[in-house]
């Protein structure tokens, strides 16, 4: 049988304007407990390019990067079942209490799901829910995995540019 996964805490900052919301941890992010943790992950790579800003190198300051930039970061599933990291390969989701989430954090504007999965599972549980003064859009997704609608790093780079209306 395999093992329930279980997605990370969320990472908010204070007076966070944009919800970052990814679909599951990949396998090696939910070992390194870590946000984004697959190093081919462009996920780091887009946020710094967004504020012309070289990457750091831990954890602990990326973290402090989004606190500064007012993005928080969690995860639409928040329990699963998956064989490997494919998003295709999720079965048994449960989401994580988004609607919570927003209401301990009334400066949020914004909800960026990070890819398709992510998109597609926030509409499936939240889709008649009145967000009031927050919009919900979908970006491409950062995964390293080529998808059916890949965009090259600075094409990420350009569509994700939109969050920056909101900080």
């Amino acid at each position: 049988m395999q093992e329930k996964l279980r997605s990370l805490p969320p990472i908010v900052a204070e007076n966070a304007k944009v919800l970052i919301l990814g679909s599951m941890p990949s396998r090696m992010s939910l070992e390194k407990q870590a946000y984004y943790g697959n190093p081919h992950n462009h996920f780091w790579g887009i946020l710094y390019a967004l504020f012309n800003q070289e990457p750091c190198e831990t954890y602990d300051e990326k973290i402090a990067f989004i606190k500064q930039h007012q993005i928080a970061l969690w995860d639409t599933i928040g329990t699963c079942f998956r064989e490997g990291s494919l998003d295709s390969k999720i079965t048994g989701e449960e989401p994580n209490d988004i609607i919570g989430l927003l209401k301990e954090q009334p400066t949020i504007r914004l909800i960026a799901c990070n890819g398709t999965k992510s998109f597609q599972t926030f509409l499936k549980y939240f889709k008649g829910v009145n967000f009031a003064a927050i919009d919900v859009i979908k970006l491409p997704s950062t995964s390293p995995i080529p998808g059916r609608y890949t965009k090259s790093f600075a094409g990420k780079v350009e569509e994700w540019r939109s969050i920056l209306a909101y900080l």
